[in-house]
């Protein structure tokens, strides 16, 4: 299911499921309003419970408040971190099935992305928050706006070394490799067959990417994988013991045995050049010699 698309005059909120804001969203709230789009601060953008935007239940509460307002057409989740997990199952999401909303964010926020299409079917938007907006790409930004407003989002990029050549066709699903490790066999768990599967990370030892990858690989998600996109994998760090591969070599030795295009520096991620994909629909993807080719059907 698509939520309705944004126009100008629409009320958005910016909420934080998981951890504290480091400062105000001065330059977010400048660039949502230079869209046209009137912004609604939640009590936790000031909020703070140890390295939280407030406790469980403020954060839960500030959520459910944007979920049920119909005056409100996109959520935004200020930043990720950690925390997500701890209240999504606080969350009453009827309403929200019913009339759905754009929810916007990364890494954390996988766990929103994932409940909502693994319970709902409905659309949502791995993208730009407001914390990482003073450091976006223009590129990344415009991405965002395109998604939001119902403008084309598509991609046309040069190719990886390490690609995997192919042609796919799926509903894209994915994001932050270990939200989606942590939420294998609950609710909040894709099913992966059929999908274009997009991950990325960041701060992960080497050996830590391997052991992810290998457990999703246990559990029968990589054997009927559609494709695969492989964003940014940034700040990775190795033991004094080097672990001996690169992210490009992990991953492809886990997948060796499956014949699906595989696509490798993806700009999507813990980057700064972080453009929005659209979770939940249908993507055609070609991963050629010399091209990649990422279209929205």
């Amino acid at each position: 299911m698509k939520p309705p698309y944004l126009k100008p005059g629409d009320k958005v909120a910016i909420t934080c499921p998981a951890k504290k804001l480091p400062k105000p969203m001065t330059d977010a709230i400048a660039l949502l309003e230079l869209w046209g789009l009137e912004v609604v601060l939640g009590e936790t953008v000031t909020a703070s419970y140890h390295q939280f935007a407030g406790d469980d239940a403020l954060r839960a509460r500030d959520m459910q408040r944007f979920l049920d307002d119909d005056g409100i057409k996109a959520i935004f989740a200020a930043r990720g971190g950690y925390g997500t997990i701890r209240i999504i199952d606080q969350l009453d999401f009827t309403h929200f099935s019913q009339n759905p909303k754009w929810l916007v964010g990364f890494s954390d926020i996988t766990v929103l992305h994932a409940h909502i299409w693994a319970n709902y079917d409905i659309q949502s938007i791995h993208g730009q928050m407001p914390v990482t907006i003073p450091d976006a790409s223009t590129t990344s930004l415009k991405t965002l706006k395109n998604a939001l407003f119902g403008d084309a989002v598509n991609y046309d990029l040069n190719t990886h070394p390490d690609n995997r050549e192919g042609n796919a066709e799926g509903i894209l699903v994915g994001g932050n490799l270990s939200l989606l490790v942590a939420m294998l066999g609950s609710v909040s768990d894709y099913i992966y067959d059929g999908k274009i599967l997009f991950i990325e990370d960041v701060g992960e030892y080497l050996y830590a990417i391997d052991r992810m990858l290998r457990t999703l690989k246990r559990a029968g998600k990589l054997s009927h994988l559609a494709g695969l996109i492989v964003g940014g994998f940034t700040e990775t760090k190795d033991n004094d013991i080097p672990f001996g591969q690169t992210v490009e070599q992990i991953v492809m030795e886990v997948v060796k045995d499956y014949d699906y295009p595989v696509c490798f520096g993806f700009p999507a991620g813990h980057i700064p050049d972080n453009r929005a994909l659209i979770l939940g629909r249908k993507l055609n993807l070609s991963v050629q010699s010399h091209r990649i080719n990422a279209k929205y059907i």
